[in-house]
């Protein structure tokens, strides 16, 4: 394994990091450092996750490319959207302002904007997905505000043209991204993002509670406080009276304060990919899942997604499904041979790391040829 990897570390046959990823020893160790901390020093302990935080959002914006004030920390990829939905109203007459969305991204990427929508927000067409330039385009017109768009595709893969989608929307519509299945894994065109949620918990395997929100300084004056809450405004515990001016920057899109232990393993993890490099890490990523790809089709399989295949995704996710087989009981097969995957749709996903072990093609190639010599024999 190249030595950049030496912080990362998984169970053997690990291969569901888009589900979730087990936390990187790098992670394991700030953790147990901070909660011994504040075991032991109470209130002092807060100062110190306090500079955490700052420093995290420095991380996170070099990675992204934006200033540390446009970023703020929120519980999930879910909360940080919520806010984004909820930043929208709609215009006082006219026409109604709409934000597109496809209909087959993750639910946890549509249903802040159907929330926000039954709460006077702006309305939703939903759209064939995946969303491409033309796509989008087919259905541009003066009432839509916003575009929301998955970085990669939970399920398939799909790795969404951010850079065409924003330069085709213009300056003045607001290009909304759930990046949680790309930060960590690939390269992507983060500077398209005007807005971007992404949770720590699956290939940047730090962990549940904390999650990166990116609000760009070019659209702020596109957007309200939403559900900004006190920890969102200026001087809420000195104010005569409420509600306060909202803060500069993405924190004025915060219920609350983060939860600082869930922020430091955070920083930890963005800090892993920093010092690693995204392309190396994408790279290798490629070489792993090209290798299970192969392994998958020798034994019959038929596979869909992936580097170097026609119409590959290009991400970290890729699909395989046995002719003839009962997908679930591909899926008890690949487990019961110490694999970690997901059956969704009719499909089994791969979605390994960098630290996969290559050697995972052997168990996984003989597993499925278990199964396809069943059907036949059947």
């Amino acid at each position: 394994m190249p030595d950049y990897l030496a912080q990362f570390a998984e169970p053997f046959g690990y291969l569901d990091f888009a589900r979730f990823g087990p936390v990187s020893e790098s992670v394991r160790r700030v953790l147990v450092r901070e909660a011994d901390r504040l075991h032991r020093r109470g209130w002092a302990a807060l100062e110190r996750l306090d500079a955490e935080t700052e420093a995290t959002a420095r991380t996170a914006g070099g990675l992204l490319g934006c200033a540390p004030h446009e970023i703020a920390f929120v519980g999930s990829t879910s909360h940080g959207l919520f806010a984004a939905a909820h930043a929208f109203t709609r215009p006082q007459g006219g026409a109604d302002g709409t934000v597109l969305v496809a209909r087959t991204d993750f639910p946890g990427a549509l249903y802040p904007w159907l929330r926000a929508a039954g709460n006077g927000g702006l309305a939703v067409r939903q759209l064939d997905g995946p969303l491409t330039v033309d796509t989008v385009r087919a259905h541009l017109d003066d009432r839509v505000r916003a575009v929301a768009v998955c970085a990669v595709d939970a399920a398939t893969g799909f790795r969404a043209p951010l850079a065409g989608l924003k330069e085709l929307i213009g300056p003045d519509r607001v290009l909304v991204v759930d990046a949680v299945q790309a930060l960590g894994a690939v390269e992507f065109a983060a500077d398209a993002a005007d807005v971007l949620a992404a949770g720590g918990q699956k290939w940047l395997r730090a962990g549940w509670g904390a999650a990166v929100l990116m609000v760009r300084d070019r659209v702020a004056g596109l957007l309200g406080p939403g559900l900004g809450g006190w920890s969102g405004v200026l001087d809420p515990l000195e104010a005569p009276a409420h509600p306060c001016p909202p803060r500069p920057g993405a924190v004025a899109h915060t219920l609350t304060n983060p939860d600082g232990l869930a922020v430091a393993a955070l920083g930890a993890a963005l800090a892993l990919v920093r010092d690693a490099g995204a392309g190396r890490i994408e790279a290798r990523i490629g070489e792993v899942l090209g290798g299970l790809l192969v392994a998958a089709r020798s034994a019959g399989a038929e596979t869909a997604g992936g580097p170097g295949e026609p119409g590959g995704s290009g991400s970290a996710i890729a699909r395989l499904r046995l002719p003839g087989a009962d997908p679930e009981a591909v899926h008890r097969a690949l487990t019961a041979a110490g694999l970690a995957t997901t059956l969704r749709g009719g499909w089994i996903r791969l979605s390994p790391h960098a630290s996969t072990d290559p050697a995972a093609a052997e168990p996984l190639a003989e597993a499925l040829d278990r199964v396809r010599r069943g059907v036949r024999a059947a």
